[in-house]
């Protein structure tokens, strides 16, 4: 089951997780306690957004802004990527 987020929903990386760049492997990981995750472009560009400030519909703005896609998908595949965070514990809600 997908988490729904409301639009005043805050993604936040929690304590000890944080985004890295990889210059050996010339690729972005979301790095967390005793675990990574290799991250394409979408996920760079979704997890750039996440800065504590930006609620869900203020980040799904800015990506609809920045990538001048239709809202309703990047809405769809914004919640599915950070639900998935959330569930592994590399986002929480604010």
């Amino acid at each position: 089951m997908t988490r729904r987020f409301s639009a005043n929903d805050v993604p936040v990386l929690p304590s000890g997780v944080r985004l890295k760049h990889c210059q050996v492997r010339n690729s972005w990981f979301l790095l967390a306690p005793e675990r990574a995750l290799k991250l394409d472009a979408i996920g760079v560009a979704i997890l750039g957004t996440v800065d504590g400030e930006r609620d869900f519909d203020a980040l799904v703005s800015k990506l609809e802004a920045d990538f001048k896609a239709p809202r309703e998908r990047i809405s769809q595949d914004v919640e599915r990527f950070l639900a998935y965070l959330v569930q592994n514990r590399m986002v929480d809600i604010a």
